[in-house]
């Protein structure tokens, strides 16, 4: 019997629950999968939003990824250091730097875009291709629903409440 089965009923059939659950595998299945590779989620993400939007500012990309700017200059390091991104100072601003992602930085993104290929269909195995389809619509439809919850107030004069 699967540890799922084992819990008491009322636990079984909790929503937030089974999404923990099921986020905290595919958390784990990812990072073991990037680790193999020498990267992490963090690398992929930087690497993807900028083949995505292009260079960016490093508050821009904290935006885009999630990744907070403390934690954001350890990752672009890691990846400068390993030639997959540059860092210049902004020639419009030169206290802010912009990172360009790099031919090589191009080349290990579709080498990862692969290995996340590969572990997404490990992840959802036990699902056809339309109910994939249609997980992936309910789940971008909860993560929208309570998007608005996260992002800050604004009132008529531009200012955050």
């Amino acid at each position: 019997m699967s540890a799922v089965h084992e819990a008491p009923a009322r636990l079984r059939g909790l929503p937030s629950r089974l999404l923990t659950q099921a986020a905290m595998h595919a958390d784990r299945l990812t990072a073991d999968g990037l680790a193999r590779e020498d990267a992490h989620k963090w690398h992929y993400a930087v690497l993807a939003s900028l083949q995505e939007f292009g260079s960016a500012s490093q508050a821009d990309l904290s935006r885009r990824t999630g990744i907070y700017r403390s934690d954001l200059v350890a990752v672009i390091n890691e990846l400068a250091g390993r030639g997959l991104v540059e860092r210049a100072p902004d020639p419009e601003d030169r206290r802010r730097n912009v990172i360009t992602m790099t031919g090589e930085g191009g080349a290990h993104l579709r080498k990862l875009d692969g290995l996340i290929a590969t572990l997404q269909d490990e992840l959802l195995e036990p699902f056809s291709e339309m109910e994939r389809e249609q997980l992936i619509r309910l789940l971008e439809r909860l993560n929208d629903h309570h998007a608005k919850d996260r992002q800050p107030q604004v009132d008529d004069r531009g200012a955050s409440t």
